[in-house]
């Protein structure tokens, strides 16, 4: 639905802390839109945003894994600014490690930031889009939620889960006059590969020094990737202000080039295997 131009629109965004997150509340408070930022950190968020309208912006600790928590976010939301317009849920963090390094407790917690609790913000909104008959939900995943490398099995298999969700909903939903789009980002100078965005297994497998290669050359990277987080956060209000979005948007051109890679790859896959693909069938007639 078109996105309001009559008052300032209400954003409830998740992962604001740093990084891209941090960005994109920074500009929504520059152009004098409400902002509902979540963070793992209400205190390091506000000083980061010193100068900022605090009639603009609300501030909260939630721990979106809690789902009773995240429903008194959005209710606390509507309190404060009435009805949501844009839903960004963009809190997330990297791992790197081998499929069979990454433990029973590391993938919970991946899947509890990265599906869980965009899950519980999704049950918390959509009842109040749905009876206003508009809204947005922007889900931030990455070029890893459509192509995969070594080492990116667990950030990736979120993604790929996010991908889906993602899908479905915008499915489900559109005849109910709310957009969905999903953010495939390629690699941004944020914090995201240092140590407090990346996270590394607590053992490690002799087997995979390859990895562990990857590892010191991702910790290396930060200041020098290609994408700008304040383009990719102005990209976002794009999406959102003018409306006609594709449902992918990927953003950097590395993130283009990898994802016409897994285009072909998917084709050559399709082709490699069709024939035995159409040997399954139970016979007709």
């Amino acid at each position: 639905m078109p996105y309001p131009t009559t008052r300032p629109a209400t954003w409830f965004v998740t992962g604001t802390s740093r990084g891209l997150g941090l960005e994109l509340v920074t500009q929504l408070l520059r152009r004098g839109d409400n902002v509902v930022a979540t963070t793992r950190s209400a205190e390091r968020l506000t000083a980061a945003l010193d100068g900022a309208d605090p009639a603009r912006l609300l501030a909260l600790e939630v721990d979106l894994a809690d789902e009773q928590a995240v429903r008194t976010a959005v209710a606390t939301a509507k309190q404060r600014f009435g009805e949501l317009d844009v839903v960004v849920n963009n809190a997330g963090y990297g791992f790197l490690a081998a499929v069979e390094e990454v433990s029973d407790a590391e993938a919970r917690q991946m899947f509890d930031v990265q599906i869980f609790g965009t899950w519980n913000v999704l049950r918390a909104v959509l009842p109040g889009f749905r009876e206003n008959r508009s809204g947005h939900v922007i889900n931030v995943s990455s070029i890893l939620g459509l192509t995969s490398f070594p080492g990116w099995g667990l950030y990736c298999s979120a993604k790929y889960a996010l991908e889906g969700l993602t899908e479905s909903l915008a499915a489900e939903v559109g005849a109910l006059g709310i957009d969905v789009t999903l953010v495939e980002p390629g690699y941004m100078r944020t914090d995201f590969l240092r140590s407090q965005s990346l996270g590394l297994p607590a053992t490690t497998v002799d087997a995979y020094p390859s990895i562990r290669g990857m590892t010191s050359t991702h910790q290396a990277m930060p200041g020098t990737q290609l994408g700008d987080p304040a383009k990719a956060a102005a990209a976002i209000i794009t999406v959102a202000t003018q409306g006609g979005a594709p449902l992918h948007q990927l953003l950097g051109s590395d993130s283009l080039g990898l994802a016409d890679a897994r285009l072909e790859a998917l084709r050559a896959d399709f082709t490699a295997g069709r024939t035995l693909a159409q040997t399954t069938d139970i016979p007709q007639g």
